[in-house]
C-alpha cells in the first residue's frame, strides 16, 4: 500500500520529465551527491546569468523514481536563484523532512509530501540541491 501512495502517476511523471534537463558540454559548473541510505547519485551542470542567479541546468541520474522526480522539482524551480538561495532552501527542505518545519517555499515541493513517511527517501529528495551546494562552492572557492 506504501509503495502506491509513494510511486503515484504524478512522481513518475515527474521522474520522466526530467528529460527536459539534459546535461550539456556549456554547463561547467559541476556538482554530485550520492545518497548514503539508498545509494541514488546525481550529477548537475549549471551556467549562470552574469548576476550569479541560475540561467541553465542539466542533470544526469542513477536514482530511484523519488529522487528523479526530486531533481525534476529542483530543476524547474531553480531558475533564477542564487546559491545562497539554493543553500538555504536545501536547509529548510532537511527540516521539514524532519518534522522540524513548514513546508519550505519551492514550486512543486508538494508532490513529494509522500515520501516524508520513507526515511530512507530522504537522501534521494535531496539530491539535486546537494549537488547543486557542491556546484556553486566551487564558484565561491
Amino acid at each position: 500500500m506504501n509503495a502506491v501512495r509513494l510511486y503515484t502517476p504524478q512522481v513518475l511523471a515527474a521522474a520522466v520529465s526530467l528529460a527536459r534537463f539534459p546535461m550539456a558540454d556549456e554547463l561547467s559548473l559541476r556538482g554530485e551527491a550520492r545518497s548514503a541510505s539508498c545509494g541514488s547519485t546525481l550529477a548537475i551542470g549549471l551556467a549562470l546569468d552574469d548576476e550569479g542567479a541560475v540561467d541553465r541546468i542539466g542533470l544526469s541520474a542513477q536514482a530511484c523514481a523519488i529522487g528523479q522526480a526530486s531533481a525534476a522539482v529542483f530543476a524547474q524551480g531553480a531558475a533564477g536563484r542564487s546559491g545562497a538561495q539554493i543553500a538555504a532552501s536545501a536547509q529548510a527542505i532537511r527540516g521539514w523532512l524532519r518534522d522540524e518545519g513548514d513546508m519550505p517555499d519551492w514550486p512543486g515541493l508538494e508532490l513529494l509530501e509522500p515520501a516524508r513517511a520513507f526515511p530512507a527517501r530522504h537522501g534521494a529528495i535531496l539530491l539535486a540541491w546537494d549537488a547543486a551546494v557542491r556546484a556553486l562552492a566551487k564558484r565561491e572557492g
